[in-house]
């Protein structure tokens, strides 16, 4: 930590400007989808931001920090009209947070979009619990999330964890005011070697709010001390049964293997909605998960990196959670809950991967993605083809082809403003055939250095 610095701390303005226009019911799955819920799902839709970033410059010093201001405004509509009544129009913060590192230890407070899982975050179809699907979810956080040497191991084994206490202010028309919980620690052993191999562990609950069914569901210490613990509580007879709250447990194992100016990783998720969390590839739902592998390089700027993941969540631990008196443990649910009935979503976005939805959650799914610079023109391009199976016990099935490919490019002689095309479609039975193309205007610059 006593490395010393070069960088200057440097505050920069942002701005954009965003286009998307579709033909079908939605605008396409990867035209909105693991893009911090920026873009509406209606066909027809223009964003603007504007705001104010301070970037963290000092990586190898006991202390850093960073903050990032960023007001956003859309409109959305299902039908290009100038009818007003079909128009909606809403003003929110993008990014509204602070952040500090002291020593090994940091500290978050705001709205500041974060992705949980290895691999490459432009290419995947997104982590199981938290992707960049949802708008970021108000919180604060504390504790060392950076993979942090344990002392006198020689930097050959490394921890990290943490703790967020959040607020889901999307108020669903069933429960307002829902509080989240999420604590995770991981390991990693091989420091500077070649090969790294890491193993994570999350948890996280949707507990406490008012439900217009069963009123105060627990928002005291006690309470929370049953998210935390993930302990039975509350008033109604479901939660002093299993635990208060809505759970979730995700686990990740990960092998990295590096070079010079090369990295391939391959990344196993999974996650439990019944307990007990047994250890990952020993739980009873041992057939779903999220496998993938991912590998960069940055000496051939033509491909810079390519991810493959294969996605299976059709097994849920079987059909049944209990049938003719007896207890079979199945039918999990993922990211459903019966009093939480938006489920782990916000502002009607799975905060999880995109291709799960509350309606279809038994998916099995390829997805590819490849990303590049060809003279100047950054390039990426997603193909997804997902088999859904709907709920159980209500199967659908339905098949979708999800294509993406976007093209951005900075342009020196227009004041170094960003241009980005972007054209994505749909194709199959889930939501019919429909295509989409975004165009967005973007600029970032220097405001002073100190």
């Amino acid at each position: 930590m006593a490395e010393q610095d070069t960088c200057r701390d440097s505050l920069f303005y942002v701005g954009g400007i965003s286009v998307v226009s579709s033909s079908g019911a939605t605008a396409p799955t990867w035209l909105q989808a693991n893009r911090d819920g920026e873009i509406s799902s209606l066909p027809h839709s223009g964003n603007i931001s504007l705001g104010i970033v301070k970037p963290a410059t000092r990586p190898s010093r006991w202390f850093d920090y960073d903050f990032g201001v960023v007001l956003s405004g859309r409109v959305a509509g299902t039908h290009l009209s100038a009818d007003p009544r079909q128009v909606t129009g809403t003003g929110y913060f993008s990014m509204l947070y602070a952040h500090a590192r002291l020593y090994i230890v940091d500290i978050t407070a705001g709205i500041k979009p974060e992705y949980w899982g290895s691999g490459d975050a432009e290419l995947t179809s997104g982590s199981l619990l938290f992707s960049n699907n949802a708008h970021p979810i108000p919180r604060i956080s504390i504790g060392f999330e950076r993979w942090t040497p344990i002392p006198g191991l020689f930097g050959y084994a490394e921890v990290k964890g943490g703790l967020t206490h959040g607020w889901a202010g999307d108020n669903s028309e069933v429960v307002k005011g829902t509080l989240i919980h999420h604590k995770f620690i991981g390991g990693r052993i091989g420091g500077n070697l070649p090969v790294n191999i890491s193993y994570e562990f999350h948890h996280v609950a949707q507990w406490g709010g008012y439900s217009s069914v069963y009123g105060d569901l627990g928002n005291d210490w006690n309470a929370f001390k049953a998210a935390l613990l993930v302990r039975s509580g509350g008033s109604m007879r479901n939660d002093q049964i299993n635990a208060q709250g809505n759970h979730i447990g995700f686990q990740q194992m990960a092998l990295d293997v590096k070079g010079e100016g090369w990295k391939v990783s391959a990344y196993w998720q999974i996650m439990q909605e019944d307990g007990p969390i047994r250890f990952i590839g020993t739980t009873m739902n041992n057939k779903d998960g999220l496998w993938g592998i991912s590998a960069t390089q940055n000496r051939w700027p033509f491909i810079q990196g390519v991810t493959y993941e294969f996605l299976n969540t059709t097994d849920q631990s079987g059909p049944f959670h209990d049938k003719d008196g007896c207890v079979y443990g199945g039918y999990d649910g993922y990211y459903g809950n019966s009093i939480y009935r938006q489920g782990w979503s916000y502002y009607g976005r799975i905060i999880g991967t995109p291709l799960l939805s509350l309606t279809n959650n038994r998916v099995m799914a390829h997805h590819i993605g490849i990303k590049g610079d060809i003279y100047g023109f950054r390039y990426r391009a997603l193909v997804t083809y997902a088999d859904n199976y709907g709920i159980y016990p209500t199967p659908l099935r339905s098949k979708n082809t999800a294509l993406l490919l976007e093209v951005k490019k900075i342009v020196p002689q227009a004041w170094n403003l960003e241009f980005g095309v972007a054209l994505g479609g749909d194709f199959g039975t889930q939501y019919g055939n429909q295509f989409g193309a975004m165009v967005t205007i973007c600029k970032k610059g220097l405001i002073t250095q100190w």
